[in-house]
């Protein structure tokens, strides 16, 4: 039954916050494989293979969005020449590339990785040997050297180029994390990073675009100094996207313990949520108290972190994950609600884990605990003398005055993910 309650208020906030996380008028813009969310203009992703048109598709993702800083990337590569005027553009604009977790960038795609001023490889980045279809040797020869041209552009580090020529076309290396730490192929901010080479030639006036094909890309200027100083000292495009929360998820009947920024109270738990996700950048997560019987005081408690998970039927909580955080495993507890599974003035001899009590001052103290310690599967409080002893079994109850007790229940807790994107 307190299941049953908690899945009725875990659909309500559900319902809410499927109107609310995201406004009516974002979409998805995709040129190709690009794409680009009209709530995150600074982001183009790249979901899929790389074709001979793409290179002028990635133009048009940067016409839409051209102050796009970041390239996300999940690939398996493609034709090598427009990898190579793709990255070209990344460099030349000083983008910043990512490859999230259980993502994977392989070959062409691999060009545009190494191409970022900011670079990160969570997922998978991996390269082969230059494969061409005229299949002779002075294609061959003349595609190597596009390439080591563009990579040598990027400060490549030539174990890069070892792997990748040794590599053959039928396989992939896919570099392992030590790899990526020694070659040096992750970059965050202030790192010596290459300038990209822009020669700013003289124009003469031109016509309007007449359609946006032929919109130019925006020219890159050289920065002074202190505009370099300037951008060292923002969080980087990699750090903002990783920071930014992109799923919620929500559990019904668990606490988060401990770890409270500050409470408040709101009208429901979706104004719970939603009080969370307005100070993203340091809340991570909450709990909201479902019961209406509790009609002052606050109903809210919004948290740097997940804390401890403690059972609770009248709890919904939920925890702001992030594009580099995995998706939460099913929490399997031992838990002893803090009302339904409490007993006051019942006593529970024998069993105990130690022959001192242990030093929790209280009977909420005593029940966490037990919740904490794997062996206990049961609490005795003695409230006159302050003792708190730990049980490893139960044997028979009995009333005692003064006496608070509790027993473990196990449960499984299965995250409700909902998408912020």
């Amino acid at each position: 039954m307190r299941r049953f309650l908690s899945n009725i208020l875990l659909a309500a906030v559900l319902s809410v916050l499927s109107l609310s996380a995201v406004p009516a008028w974002a979409e998805t813009r995709s040129f190709g494989p690009f794409s680009v969310d009209t709530e995150r203009m600074e982001v183009i992703r790249l979901d899929g293979d790389i074709g001979v048109a793409d290179a002028l598709n990635f133009r048009r993702a940067l016409n839409f969005a051209p102050k796009a800083e970041l390239v996300v990337l999940n690939s398996g590569g493609g034709i090598v020449s427009s990898g190579l005027l793709i990255a070209d553009d990344v460099f030349t604009r000083r983008l910043s590339t990512l490859i999230p977790d259980g993502s994977r960038c392989y070959s062409a795609c691999s060009f545009i990785f190494l191409a970022g001023v900011e670079r990160q490889a969570d997922g998978e980045l991996g390269v082969h040997q230059v494969w061409n279809e005229a299949n002779d040797a002075v294609s061959a020869q003349l595609s190597i050297s596009d390439v080591l041209d563009v990579l040598n552009r990027f400060g490549t580090s030539m174990d890069v180029f070892t792997l990748m020529f040794r590599t053959p076309p039928d396989d992939m290396h896919v570099f392992t994390a030590s790899e990526i730490a020694r070659f040096g192929i992750n970059r965050r901010q202030g790192d010596s990073i290459p300038q990209a080479e822009v020669t700013v030639q003289p124009q003469a006036p031109t016509a309007p675009p007449s359609s946006p094909l032929e919109t130019p890309v925006a020219t890159v200027e050289a920065q002074s100094p202190a505009l370099a100083n300037e951008a060292q000292t923002r969080l980087s495009a990699i750090e903002s996207f990783a920071r930014r929360p992109d799923r919620l998820a929500l559990y019904a009947g668990l606490d988060f313990f401990g770890e409270d920024l500050s409470s408040l109270r709101v009208a429901d738990a979706a104004g719970c949520a939603s009080a969370c996700l307005s100070q993203a950048g340091q809340c991570r997560a909450f709990t909201y108290n479902t019961d209406d019987r509790v009609i002052r005081g606050p109903n809210c408690f919004l948290k740097a972190r997940r804390g401890t998970a403690d059972g609770n039927a009248v709890a919904l909580s939920g925890e702001l994950l992030r594009p580099a955080d995995p998706a939460p495993a099913a929490l399997s507890l031992g838990i002893i609600d803090p009302k339904g599974g409490i007993a006051e003035n019942i006593d529970l001899p024998g069993g105990d884990l130690s022959r001192r009590p242990h030093p929790a001052a209280s009977p909420q103290e005593c029940r966490l605990a037990c919740v904490d310690t794997q062996e206990c599967v049961a609490f005795t409080f003695v409230k006159r003398k302050g003792e708190c002893w730990l049980k490893d079994r139960i044997g028979p109850t009995r009333v005692m005055e003064g006496m608070v007790s509790g027993a473990k229940s196990f449960e499984t807790f299965t995250a409700t993910l909902i998408d912020l994107d």
